[in-house]
């Protein structure tokens, strides 16, 4: 009976790690002191047509990782909002506040891992796995 529940229960676990797959996830990289940005906020929208729709939103652990917002990604249009001006590491008045990164989703059956790398006085980002 026990080992019987723990089957099914790892089954359950498997199966809903597969279903986060699908899901998107971001990361806060500083690229100044190599560390992960933690503490950082930041919002998942989706474009809906007639404007943006809030679908998800975190704030990045202590290595700087949000490993997804509880969604299975549509074929749509996305954006990130990184609101840096919570990040300590890059002063009291970042030169970049906010940073938002908007992408297209068009393969739903790979996950999507969008991640920042952020300077006092830059940024870039890149489709991760």
């Amino acid at each position: 009976m026990l080992r019987t529940l723990f089957t099914a229960s790892a089954a359950t676990i498997l199966l809903s790690g597969a279903a986060m797959a699908e899901d998107i996830s971001t990361h806060v990289l500083n690229i100044a002191t190599g560390q992960g940005g933690g503490g950082v906020p930041v919002t998942l929208e989706r474009h809906d047509g007639d404007g943006w729709e809030q679908v998800g939103s975190g704030t990045t652990q202590e290595n700087g990782r949000i490993e997804g917002f509880g969604i299975t990604a549509e074929k749509a249009t996305y954006r990130l909002t990184f609101d840096t001006s919570a990040y300590d590491a890059l002063g009291d008045d970042p030169f970049f506040p906010e940073i938002v990164v908007t992408f297209a989703i068009e393969d739903t059956e790979r996950h999507h891992h969008v991640p920042v790398l952020v300077s006092p006085y830059g940024y870039s980002t890149y489709l991760g796995n």
